[in-house]
């Protein structure tokens, strides 16, 4: 049996490549072809994670479903998908993100094709919690090959080009599950993403590769002469077990609890904003369902943009400071919402610009609490940083399930703004402490 299980190690470290045009021309392959292979994968994951935003009017209209009924269901994918995220990354420093990351796309695939094969609420429950589940084997091995494979310098242009692969994924399925719902009904907007994931699980583990190591090539760190931790350079061959990994470079550093806040309230506002507007200019404004769809998919692609502008931002005008970027796009998040909450109905081009800026505001942070957290603790604890940051988001996005949908229910949508402002502004001051502070100053101390 455990022979059987022996692939999900972490691949084994090879002699190390002697000629140095060699290992110029492996690493230049390999990063592109990682990089693309994280970038197709943590996408489709996108495909099986907002099906239901988008076959939710079916829902509602074949099933008779309420909207508090459907809270629940975002509510239980976000809180298992957040324990997921932290176990995930704990277990993810110890193991092979190749297998993982294409498992768990595989298996969150499997979910999607069995939720549109049931029709009670409990069924419903357990698919969509274990699809939560499964999706949270997504992020944690992207966490390890951006640290294992690009250097802290280049990071945040890498990591940040990584992170645009939801916003197309985000973009993409409100199409392809709004076009199965409108011409094949809510179930097929269930079963095509899954099929599409599952075949796109076997793409990764064809394409994936662990460390450079595990290929015969030196640590990213001396490849690139980037040694942004001397302490980790030091400790080249110590190993560190996941207690020692979680309790000294986790739980007692605090950067780490002040972006955990941080990362509560963003995700509150993410996740609001993406799965309940859709409804809000159905309901409020006579959008028809393509019409809302198409808008709110305006709010992925101004993420894309952000995603990119605030890590390329970080490298080259604050020389890979994250704390400046996320304070700055924390305002931009605040105003963008406030001036969406007073546009009037029958302006949908002001209804499509401040969709694109919110977007663009809030995935600009979103990226960057994650990056921040790896580069604030241990190269080696990368994913477990992130994990534990990505439990507290997606409490925070189980907030916006039920919750914030009996908050709407019981006060209309003004009460669904004003959460939305409150949350906006507790982000921005859990951030502002983290202004001066990078990865090389925490190395210091």
């Amino acid at each position: 049996m455990i022979q059987l299980f022996s692939f999900l190690k972490p691949a084994a470290h090879l002699p190390e490549i002697q000629d140095p045009v060699k290992v110029e021309q492996d690493y230049q392959y390999w990063r592109v072809r990682i990089l693309y292979s994280m970038f197709i994968g943590y996408a489709l994951y996108y495909f099986t994670r907002k099906s239901l935003t988008f076959a939710m009017p079916g829902l509602i209209t074949d099933l008779g479903f309420t909207k508090s009924e459907l809270g629940i269901l975002g509510s239980i994918l976000s809180i298992t998908y957040g324990i997921s995220k932290f176990a995930s990354g704990v277990m993810e420093d110890k193991v092979n993100p190749r297998y993982m990351m294409a498992g768990g796309l595989i298996l969150t695939g499997l979910c999607n094709l069995f939720f549109g094969l049931s029709s009670s609420l409990m069924v419903f429950a357990l698919f969509w919690g274990l699809n939560g589940w499964f999706q949270g084997f997504g992020w944690p091995p992207c966490v390890r090959f951006l640290t294992q494979w690009y250097s802290h310098s280049e990071r945040g242009s890498w990591w940040s080009t990584c992170s645009v692969s939801h916003n197309v994924g985000g973009f993409l399925i409100p199409w392809v599950a709004g076009f199965a719902l409108q011409y094949y009904g809510w179930r097929f907007a269930m079963y095509l993403p899954g099929a599409i994931c599952i075949l796109g699980g076997f793409f990764l583990i064809n394409r994936l590769r662990d460390t450079p190591q595990s290929l015969g090539l030196p640590p990213i760190d001396r490849y690139r002469h980037d040694y942004v931790d001397k302490l980790e350079a030091a400790e080249n061959g110590e190993e560190l077990t996941v207690r020692e990994l979680l309790m000294r470079f986790v739980i007692k550093n605090p950067y780490i609890w002040l972006l955990a806040l941080a990362y509560f309230f963003l995700y509150t506002v993410r996740t609001g904003i993406n799965e309940w507007t859709a409804l809000y200019l159905i309901e409020n404004k006579n959008y028809s369902s393509i019409g809302a769809s198409g808008c709110v998919s305006l709010f992925e692609v101004g993420g894309f943009f952000g995603t990119l502008s605030a890590g390329w931002s970080s490298d080259h005008f604050f020389k890979a400071r994250r704390g400046p970027v996320n304070v700055f796009f924390s305002v931009g998040m605040l105003l963008a919402i406030a001036l969406f909450w007073s546009v009037p109905v029958g302006y949908m081009w002001l209804d499509s610009i401040c969709m694109f800026t919110i977007g663009f505001m809030v995935f600009g942070p979103q990226m960057m609490i994650g990056l921040a957290a790896a580069e604030l603790s241990h190269k080696r604890a990368a994913a477990t940083s992130v994990g534990f940051v990505g439990l507290f988001a997606y409490i925070g996005a189980a907030f916006a399930g039920y919750p914030l949908g009996a908050i709407t229910q019981i006060f209309d949508w003004q009460g669904f703004f004003v959460a939305m402002t409150i949350c906006c502004l507790i982000t921005l001051l859990a951030l502002l402490p983290l202004w001066s502070v990078s990865a090389s100053k925490v190395t210091k101390n």
